[in-house]
């Protein structure tokens, strides 16, 4: 029997509001506090997706559920920090809109 994927789902969605939090309260790129919070939240969020079942990533073919996986892998094996800030924030301010705005999970 396998596990539910919905609390995946309602987590990956929780994610995305907590990091839009997270930047309100200041710039990702100068905070170093809020820069590990939010690489930390992209981090569950990417794990979270390969929970998903995959008639359920089927359904939502414009999300990039395998370059989501592999962005877990720089975030969770990168561990210099040598990971853009610049990056970060453009992945948060294009890309989690568009997953959070799809609604496919």
């Amino acid at each position: 029997m396998s596990k539910p994927w919905q609390p995946y789902a309602r987590h990956i969605l929780d994610v995305i509001d907590k990091i839009e939090r997270i930047k309100v309260r200041g710039d990702l790129t100068q905070d170093e506090i809020l820069y590990d919070a939010a690489l930390r939240n992209l981090q569950t969020l990417s794990e979270a997706t390969q929970l998903l079942p995959e008639e359920k990533k089927a359904v939502c073919s414009t999300i990039p559920w395998s370059e989501i996986s592999g962005f877990r892998n720089i975030l969770v094996h990168n561990y210099l920090g040598n990971i853009d800030p610049e990056t970060i924030v453009a992945v948060i301010d294009k890309h989690l809109t568009y997953l959070y705005r799809t609604r496919c999970i």
